[in-house]
């Protein structure tokens, strides 16, 4: 690629041939493994301890605080009750992305169709700043491991990392079109996939830069896996492939029948980084090995069991995954589909073990860390809890008057915020009877 830094990266700085990123001797303490006898993956989160992240306190702000009350005007189809806490309603168009802060959970960051990004406390909807410069839709948007850093990614492919504690940019860059964009789970590195089937790697903010090049088709999908030396990708054209970060080759290559017969839409990993799931518009959810780059499982509707195989290029016209996710307390894997359908599946016998309807697409799910509870957001406006054992719908949150594009759960499942084409972002609490 052509492109430069905002921040004045050299164009022709040389390849880097590691994730130490040369020249920096704190960071290569962060992520230079040992080749020696002792576990790598023990050794990586050692060294990631010793490293000296700043620690900002968050600011307690305005003792008054306040609530956003709903835009008048907007149009939408879902009337109803509100059950909401907080609404933030700042932005002027559809509220495509979400994250929370993962170090306090008292922060989002929610970007949106008005070029638009902002960083807002969860207790009141109190702004604390703007990320400003956006050109195009804000798509991509999350803070760093430790909360210092927040990144925004619009679709042009311009993204921007900002300074919490100082509201400041420190860095950007402009890579093809954005499909996602990830921080590293341990370091100061931000991970993104672009339209021209690259995969970029960034240390923020000096802007040192890897790439790992894919097929000649977007890399729609990314997830770095939990030792933080690999990601897994996956492509327009239905492959998938399981990137060595430090050594910038791919590990494992799935294609053909290995892979998918259609893009891929999701990638999701279980805790220990073990297994990986990936969904796709060919209807399919395939289980792989992260170890071998084996397909061990393939998991498909049973409204769609008997549909014939898609040609190359074909998608089926009315359903497809949109979201994926692995149980943290029990071997099951939720699957979430265009057409409604949330599949829960036993891992271990490989069989479809409840099949939760919904009255319309879900756009996507999330696990309750610690419990068989799976969260799901969907294009009629709702917010739905469901436990995995049973199959049972516990509770449900409105307030939205346009569907969700994008929901985010705090670490102890107190809240859940949520963003929709309605023009708003939600903060609801969570209160459930069964804990």
């Amino acid at each position: 690629m052509e492109s430069e830094s905002e921040s004045g990266a050299a164009a022709d700085t040389p390849p880097l041939e590691t994730l130490s990123f040369h020249g920096d001797e704190e960071i290569i303490e962060v992520v230079e493994l040992d080749p020696g006898p002792p576990d790598p993956a023990d050794d990586l989160a050692q060294e990631m301890e010793d490293v000296d992240f700043e620690e900002e306190e968050e600011e307690e702000g305005n003792e008054e605080g306040w609530v956003l009350e709903p835009q008048e005007g907007v149009v939408g189809s879902m009337e109803g009750p509100d059950d909401s806490e907080v609404t933030f309603a700042l932005h002027s168009a559809s509220v495509f992305c979400v994250s929370l802060d993962p170090k306090t959970n008292t922060l989002a960051v929610t970007g949106g169709e008005d070029d638009k990004a902002f960083v807002w406390r969860l207790s009141d909807g109190e702004l604390l700043f703007e990320c400003a410069g956006h050109k195009d839709s804000v798509t991509c948007a999350g803070f760093s491991h430790d909360s210092t850093l927040v990144a925004t990614g619009d679709m042009s492919g311009l993204l921007k990392v900002w300074q919490v504690d100082t509201k400041e940019e420190v860095w950007s860059f402009e890579a093809g079109d954005l499909e996602w964009m990830e921080w590293h789970p341990r370091a100061p590195v931000l991970l993104a996939g672009t339209a021209d089937g690259n995969t970029w790697m960034w240390k923020v903010p000096n802007g040192d830069c890897k790439t790992f090049q894919g097929p000649n088709c977007p890399a729609t999908c990314g997830r770095v896996l939990p030792d933080g030396k690999r990601a897994v990708v996956g492509y327009e054209d239905g492959t998938i492939r399981i990137w060595d970060l430090k050594q910038g080759s791919p590990i494992h290559v799935l294609k053909g029948t290995e892979g998918h017969q259609g893009p891929l839409t999701c990638v999701a990993t279980n805790q220990d980084g073990s297994l990986i799931l990936t969904g796709s518009v060919d209807c399919q959810a395939k289980l792989v090995s992260a170890t071998t780059g084996k397909v061990v499982g393939v998991f498909r509707p049973e409204t769609v069991a008997s549909q014939p195989s898609l040609g190359e290029g074909e998608e089926s016209e009315s359903n497809s995954v949109e979201s994926l996710g692995f149980c943290s307390v029990m071997p099951l894997a939720a699957v979430g589909y265009l057409d409604g359908t949330l599949a829960i599946y036993d891992l271990a016998t490989q069989t479809l073990r409840h099949q939760c309807q919904h009255q319309s697409g879900i756009v996507q799910l999330l696990w309750e860390a610690g419990t068989a509870v799976v969260y799901t957001c969907s294009l009629d406006g709702i917010v739905r809890l469901w436990d995995a054992r049973t199959g049972r719908l516990l509770t449900d949150y409105r307030g939205h008057t346009a569907e969700i594009l994008d929901f985010a759960l705090s670490k102890d499942a107190s809240l859940v915020v949520t963003t929709s084409g309605d023009h708003k972002a939600k903060v609801f609490c969570v209160q459930r009877p069964d804990r």
